[in-house]
């Protein structure tokens, strides 16, 4: 199995489509034989299922996912695991051991006053600054 989690700074990175790096997490009967930081490179967005097929992965972990990516995921038979936050290895460590609860409502079209489905992470540029909408920051409902 090997296991892909967004990453930044030790941290599971909320904003799928804007993901620079993945750990992924080789494991065998239950146990993690091998890790690794990899650079997406500038692969965004949709891009990233085949990115993450091409890595062999066969799990994602990230926080927020659009409509787009999570169809993306599907068609990849990448299994998802969507709106976890806090420490990489510590997520890995909960999935390996059956603690970890995938939000199914963990996308990034949560704030309705917006463009609807995939308003941010589904790749329209017309938003301003980083993770507006994915990590969770209330104060960003007016868009600016």
């Amino acid at each position: 199995m090997r296991i892909a989690v967004t990453f930044e700074d030790g941290q599971v990175y909320q904003h799928f489509g804007h993901s620079e790096q993945f750990k992924v997490y080789d494991v065998e009967d239950g146990k993690i034989t091998k890790t690794a930081v990899i650079n997406t490179n500038g692969t965004g967005h949709g891009a990233l299922a085949g990115f993450l097929q091409a890595l062999g992965a066969d799990t994602l972990i990230c926080g927020g996912i659009g409509g787009g990516a999570k169809t993306a995921l599907s068609e990849a038979k990448v299994k998802l695991f969507a709106g976890v936050s806090g420490d990489a290895d510590k997520a890995v460590e909960d999935f390996l051991a059956g603690r970890l609860e995938s939000v199914s409502e963990a996308t990034c079209d949560h704030h309705g006053e917006h463009h609807g489905e995939d308003h941010c992470c589904g790749g329209h540029g017309e938003h301003h600054g980083e993770d507006h909408c994915c990590g969770g920051h209330g104060e960003h409902h007016g868009g600016n």
